[in-house]
């Protein structure tokens, strides 16, 4: 008799108060079960911008169907998808909006908003730069001043948020915030970049010239909010944390405003600092790092370049790097982050419009294999043996993937009724593939394509 008392007892217990870290119930899943896989994280699942996905249709001679299609806010955001969920996250007036929509339809299912007060010192647009990210059921955002929120998927309610700037002195930088958290087990990264209270609340006021609080990177209990750990006196850049394992080992890197911090996720000890950074004030570092086994690739478009680093042993060692004083350099990525394909890299390259041109280049060596001008800036995404570039004046290329020279396989640009275009001037967003549909979006409107069509 007292056995079963105990025992009820026990139930009772448990049914009040869960075991933490106990896995949450997902949302239902809303898609139709077409093939493929979601993308619920800035550039994918592994931060890559590469799709597991097969079946392309490489056969653009008519445009790609356009599934839906939505009106946007101002921002830079990339979508992200989840369990027949697309979300976006961007501004209307003085709020932020994080929309969710069924993603393959574009129905409205529920938005969360929050006010905002950004202002961009430089005079780019006032939106969110982050994208959104999903983990499990729970969504969450960071805004271009430094908000960050943790809502539900299934319906939008908020589970906490944290002022960032507020609570670690972050002096405001020249575009906001622009650094996409990174999940990492029961933990939430931010790149946040505190000072310390008597700095300036402006990068220009004191040229620059300002010191960290140890808060360059801070991990947070993503169920909670709380602090778990923090890391290096590093400033913030626009660049976002990048997740490996090497030699069996967790690592994060994190291409901050002075270079690149490798560190242990599962601590917040770091292993090492590259600086790696342009001089001057005016200089940012905006393309996530690409780790490949137990290399790191970064790059910038200012006046550094590129390096590749060796991990081994706690520490990183240089296997090539471009020359700070040369004109000749391997690949400058500015806000684009390149992809990794067969030994290969695949980015856009330069700072301008009218100088950048798509490159692939020798991962190992640094040695340029092909280059294409006049495309201007761009992203790509790699599916099936093949990437998808979008330009950021909203044309659509589809390119093989291959170091043997630049093939066009096909290309369109997506047009109204009107004969205006869908996508404008600065479509600036990573593309985005989820179960066979890709979310390209310009300044202004979000398209759905079918380019992996259901097989019969």
């Amino acid at each position: 008799m007292r056995a079963t008392i105990a025992l009820v007892g026990i139930i009772l217990f448990l049914l009040a108060f869960p075991v933490w870290g106990a896995a949450e119930s997902l949302p239902e899943d809303l898609g139709s079960g077409r093939p493929g896989a979601d993308w619920p994280d800035f550039l994918g699942p592994r931060r890559t911008s590469t799709s597991p996905e097969t079946g392309l249709t490489t056969d653009w001679s008519q445009p790609p169907k356009i599934v839906w299609q939505c009106k946007l806010g101002t921002g830079y955001s990339a979508p992200v998808v989840s369990r027949g969920r697309l979300l976006h996250f961007d501004r209307h007036g003085d709020q932020v909006w994080l929309t969710c929509r069924h993603s393959e339809t574009g129905k409205l299912l529920w938005r969360y908003q929050h006010d905002t007060h950004y202002t961009d010192i430089v005079g780019f647009n006032n939106g969110p730069r982050c994208s959104p990210v999903v983990d499990g059921n729970r969504v969450y955002t960071f805004s271009a001043e430094g908000e960050l929120h943790c809502v539900r998927l299934a319906d939008g309610q908020r589970e906490w948020r944290i002022d960032t700037n507020k609570e670690f002195g972050v002096v405001r930088n020249f575009f906001g915030v622009g650094s996409t958290p990174l999940i990492w087990g029961e933990l939430l990264l931010v790149h946040i970049g505190g000072s310390p209270p008597s700095e300036p609340t402006d990068i220009y006021s004191v040229q620059g010239q300002i010191d960290g609080n140890g808060t360059g990177v801070v991990a947070f209990d993503k169920l909670t909010g709380e602090i778990r750990w923090k890391a290096t006196d590093e400033l913030a850049s626009y660049a976002s944390p990048v997740p490996a394992t090497i030699a069996g080992r967790p690592w994060c890197f994190v291409l901050a405003r002075g270079g690149l911090v490798g560190l242990d996720p599962r601590t917040g000890v770091v292993d090492f600092e590259f600086p790696w950074r342009a001089k001057g004030l005016e200089t940012v570092n905006a393309s996530s790092p690409v780790v490949v086994g137990n290399r790191v690739f970064i790059s910038e478009t200012y006046q550094r370049g590129s390096a590749l680093l060796e991990v081994q042993s706690g520490e990183s060692s240089i296997v090539w790097q471009d020359e700070t004083g040369s004109r000749d350099k391997s690949m400058e990525l500015h806000w684009n982050t390149a992809i990794h394909h067969n030994g290969y890299l695949y980015g856009s390259s330069g700072r301008h419009t009218q100088n950048a041109e798509l490159r692939c280049v020798n991962f190992d060596s640094g040695k340029v294999a092909w280059s294409e001008p006049g495309m201007g800036r761009a992203s790509l995404l790699a599916v099936d043996g093949h990437l998808i570039c979008l330009g950021e004046y909203g044309a659509l290329r589809l390119l093989e993937a291959t170091p043997q020279r630049y093939n066009l396989v096909g290309k369109v640009e997506l047009r109204n009724a009107d004969d205006e275009p869908l996508l404008d001037y600065p479509a600036w967003s990573a593309p985005v593939l989820s179960h066979g549909l890709l979310y390209v979006r310009g300044k202004s409107r979000l398209v759905c394509l079918e380019v992996i069509p259901v097989a019969q």
